[in-house]
């Protein structure tokens, strides 16, 4: 029961299908905007478990800030509101009032408020309060909230006017923790990705022209989705002391003087779960991670005779009390057993579309002979993606079988990025045309037509207005430099510096 779009033949189209039939996201009345349903709500609440674990256990702590930010705050960083005038949604009015029958805004505010596009100018306020001497440093906060950011072309997931999303903020004493604290964050997203997501990432520094407004670096992770694009999938900005400056952020160091402190930021959003989406979702319908799953494993009952329902739904819930106690990933196994009234089958499909890593299906017939029917979402119509396990298998094995699950992801998602990074392209003529062809579906252990490229660049600012008449970008500069000498593959002029060009969500 494949989708009606294949990745194949309508690669944006399948996407958006994908979302609807896992009943992910849909488009809200809001123009713009999205509302979140509880199966892709709840896997952005498992990304969000995992991570805020893991800013925690780096001795961060979650605090909130406004949403509404003085305008005078961000024209103090001219750079970094520059960068965002186009997006910004302003509220100049504080109440609305009845006239001619119509509600029309009344009270005019003194100062415009930005509804935050992000957090560095509000935050950078506060730290200039809280920061007056070297021993109050460093400051290491973190926030989940919900952001605004006014697009134009909006995409479920990968581009909406509202979204949610972590942000990091720390200041320091010195550069060197500064910067050790923006590589963190970019290991730490890396992790994520790649342990929690199974989505392998490149990791890399950004070109001056497309660094984070006011950043005096900024480093990503790059994934590769299934049709060759690339997505930002994360990135952490060392600020230098840009921010400190414009908002005094400044302390009494051990030498009893005055300076600057050093700040960062750091953050990654729910396009994370469109990342998800275009890296393991098939023609079937949506994929998800063991990790992430809300729920790991469904228990779909099959029951064909009323008088057989006591004992069918007696020994399900025997099943799922001692699965209960196993821990697949240092956390107890996430279960949900669909007692809705509704065919057995119409419920398999749409955990199938939803992506539950493992379904069980359990009749009258299964408890008579202590079985259970099991089904790998990751090997749907695979000889052994249906197996009939005894329930001693079961419980012994389902821990393993959902690590094995998570690992087969991230091998098939890692083998398609290392096959489809183009390195032979050394010519301006041949790069030209290879971006000419058009993105498709990679299918899995084949090289696609489109993907990234790995060549050299001569960070000549003229490079800017090629890459946008060609439609690409470069996605990072990688860390692993040969240091060779080549030919820039957008002038022709001679190159030592390798970067990753693609096309990009």
């Amino acid at each position: 029961m494949a989708l009606k779009t294949s990745r194949k033949n309508n690669y944006p189209e399948w996407y958006q299908s994908v979302i609807a039939e896992a009943d992910m996201a849909e488009n809200s009345s809001s123009p713009g905007c999205m509302v979140v349903k509880p199966w892709g709500y709840g896997i952005w609440e498992r990304i969000r478990d995992v991570f805020d674990e893991k800013i925690k256990s780096a001795d961060h702590e979650n605090c909130y800030f406004p949403m509404f930010i003085p305008l005078s705050f961000f024209q103090k960083e001219a750079e970094h509101v520059d960068g965002f005038a186009k997006e910004m949604a302003v509220v100049t009015h504080s109440r609305l009032s009845m006239k001619d029958g119509k509600l029309v805004p009344d009270s005019k505010l003194e100062e415009p408020l930005v509804v935050r596009p992000t957090s560095e100018a509000i935050i950078a306020d506060s730290f200039s309060k809280w920061v007056k001497s070297y021993r109050d440093l460093p400051v290491l906060v973190n926030q989940w909230a919900n952001v605004v950011r006014w697009e134009m072309r909006p995409r479920l997931f990968l581009r909406t006017r509202e979204f949610l999303w972590q942000e990091g903020h720390t200041a320091h004493a010195s550069a060197k923790e500064a910067e050790e604290e923006t590589k963190w964050a970019l290991l730490a997203y890396r992790e994520l990705c790649e342990d929690t997501l199974a989505m392998p990432v490149l990791m890399g520094r950004k070109p001056e022209h497309e660094k984070f407004p006011g950043a005096v670096d900024t480093y990503c992770v790059e994934a590769m989705m299934q049709d060759g694009k690339a997505l930002q999938a994360g990135t952490s900005h060392f600020l230098g002391q840009n921010f400190a400056k414009s908002a005094n952020i400044s302390f009494i160091n051990k030498q009893n003087q005055s300076e600057y402190a050093y700040t960062s930021s750091w953050g990654v959003s729910t396009r994370l779960i469109g990342g998800v989406i275009m890296t393991h979702a098939d023609d079937e319908g949506m994929v998800v991670p063991p990790r992430i799953a809300p729920y790991q494993v469904v228990i779909v009952p099959v029951i064909k005779k009323p008088e057989d329902e006591d004992a069918v739904m007696s020994y399900i819930k025997n099943i799922q009390n001692d699965l209960l106690n196993k821990m697949p990933f240092g956390e107890k196994i996430r279960i949900k057993l669909d007692k809705r009234d509704k065919n057995s089958v119409d419920k398999f499909w749409e955990w199938t579309r939803k992506g539950a890593p493992i379904i069980l299906e359990i009749g009258k017939r299964d408890a008579d002979g202590n079985n259970v029917m099991l089904k790998t979402r990751i090997k749907l119509g695979k000889p052994d993606g249906k197996i009939v396990l005894s329930r001693e298998d079961l419980e012994n094995s389902i821990v393993e079988r959902l690590q094995d699950i998570q690992k087969e992801m991230f091998e098939t998602a890692k083998k398609r990025l290392i096959s489809n990074i183009r390195t032979d392209i050394k010519t301006p003529e041949d790069f030209e045309a290879y971006f000419k062809q058009s993105n498709e579906w990679i299918e899995d252990g084949k090289e696609g037509k489109v993907a990234f490229v790995r060549g050299k660049w001569c960070a000549d600012p003229q490079t800017e207005e090629i890459l946008k008449a060609m439609k690409i970008t470069i996605r990072c500069i990688p860390f692993d430099q040969p240091n060779d000498e080549g030919v820039c593959l957008l002038t022709g002029k001679p190159a030592t510096l390798d970067v990753i060009y693609a096309r990009s969500y």
